[in-house]
């Protein structure tokens, strides 16, 4: 048998060829969050100064609605074809095949959302000395909120219209990264210190990673059973 990490790389290195062997599933969360947060500013004739102020709450907001369009795919193409039940069974633990399968989630969805944030942030009018701030805010936002969605999607895997319960069980939970992850960038944006938001942004980072993959695992054995 095969060790836990060599294991978790196996199904690592799956996840991400077949992500890029599905370009339409791989570009859509990424193209809805330049569409939106590009052609907001046109849809507004507001002054600069009222537009950098909207601008956290558009990006994040969009960020988040972003990662939720490939959540719902992240265990229920495998459960289809019947690959969730051949993982389980290869005697490594539902842990493993979540952290795996969610890491994979957020390095193309989440870290691609992290890379284009520049690009979008000058659309929005947010000064380059907030960009590294606004980066890592992402980035500890959105690892949490693929986390959060893994539980969700363990939970409505074997549901046929399970989007949109997915949906309705992460938005509530994602609410608090909304809060601080704004803030955080709208405190950048200011010029004062974004300690405190970034503090809580990564302990809610560090909380999830910690407690999550074992709920999801606990979600999936459920569905499996």
């Amino acid at each position: 048998m095969i060790g836990v990490w060599e294991a978790l790389l196996l199904i690592l290195n799956r996840e991400l060829r077949l992500s890029f062997r599905r370009p339409d599933q791989l570009l859509q969360p990424l193209v809805f969050f330049l569409i939106v947060t590009t052609l907001f500013p046109l849809g507004l004739s507001v002054q600069l100064s009222l537009l950098r102020d909207m601008a956290p709450a558009v990006l994040w907001v969009a960020a988040l609605l972003s990662s939720l369009l490939s959540l719902d795919s992240l265990f229920k193409s495998d459960a289809d074809d019947g690959t969730l039940e051949q993982l389980a069974l290869s005697g490594q633990g539902l842990t493993v095949i979540v952290v795996a399968k969610t890491v994979a989630h957020w390095l193309v969805s989440g870290a691609a959302l992290v890379v284009v944030s520049p690009l979008v942030a000058t659309a929005l009018a947010i000064p380059t000395e907030a960009f590294s701030v606004m980066m890592v805010s992402l980035a500890f936002g959105t690892l949490t909120l693929s986390w959060l969605g893994a539980i969700g999607a363990g939970l409505t895997v074997g549901l046929k219209r399970g989007n949109v319960l997915l949906s309705l069980i992460v938005l509530p939970l994602a609410m608090p990264l909304l809060i601080f992850g704004a803030g955080a960038t709208d405190r950048a944006i200011a010029g004062t210190s974004p300690a405190g938001a970034l503090y809580l942004l990564a302990a809610l980072c560090v909380l999830t990673c910690t407690l999550a993959p074992f709920a999801a695992a606990a979600a999936l054995k459920i569905t499996l059973e």
